[in-house]
């Protein structure tokens, strides 16, 4: 009776939010000519670093006689959001700020394909830039996941959960403002980062952000 040796398996190594490149065939080339805008990442940055951890969920001990598997489920311990970070920024210095901070977040360890950046008033430019070439091409870029996405917070129902959402507050009417702000931090799935004038952020995100 012929033998059948048993083969072992190989499992994919977790490789942190980018890891659904691995394995897979390259995407089918954008038409985007010449360079990126100097605002967007540079070339030659470090590889992505490995996954953060989120923080650890503190556990209750057992009681006295309570085994740790009977005691009954606490949900308060569950995360009710991302982390919220304010960077004050006048309205005009906004987008300056805002991609200071996706800097800082590469340069710490954060891959490209984590970031979203969100405009509420003049669009960024690279996003101007990508939109000349045809809306299908410019939202693919954001389903590739391997780069910053930028967006106008108008279109913010439309981007996919990415872990940070930076959003600049660089203009626009309160009311589009007090929407968007709400449903990026619902697309934040780690950390919100937004900049702006803390009093005007204050009154939609509520005090103490």
């Amino acid at each position: 009776m012929p033998l059948f040796p048993e083969e072992p398996q190989i499992h994919e190594s977790a490789q942190g939010p980018r890891g659904t490149a691995a394995g897979h065939p390259a995407p089918t080339p954008r038409p985007v000519p010449g360079p990126r805008s100097a605002a967007s990442p540079r070339p030659g940055r470090p590889g992505p670093g490995p996954a953060r951890p989120g923080p650890p969920v503190p556990r209750p001990h057992p009681g006295a006689g309570q085994s740790p598997s009977a005691r009954p489920e606490n949900r308060s311990e569950q995360p009710t959001g991302p982390q919220i970070q304010l960077i004050p920024a006048p309205i005009d210095g906004a987008l300056d700020a805002a991609e200071e901070a996706v800097d800082l977040l590469l340069e710490t360890g954060r891959t490209p394909g984590d970031i979203l950046v969100l405009t509420t008033g003049e669009q960024h430019p690279w996003t101007a830039h990508e939109l000349s070439f045809g809306e299908s091409a410019y939202w693919a870029q954001q389903d590739a996941r391997d780069d910053v996405f930028f967006a106008d917070a108008a279109a913010v129902e439309r981007a996919s959960a990415r872990p940070v959402v930076v959003v600049a507050v660089n203009g626009g009417t309160e009311e589009a403002t007090a929407r968007a702000l709400p449903l990026a931090r619902g697309r934040a799935t780690a950390l919100l980062i937004v900049c702006g004038d803390p009093q005007r952020v204050d009154a939609v995100l509520g005090a103490g952000v």
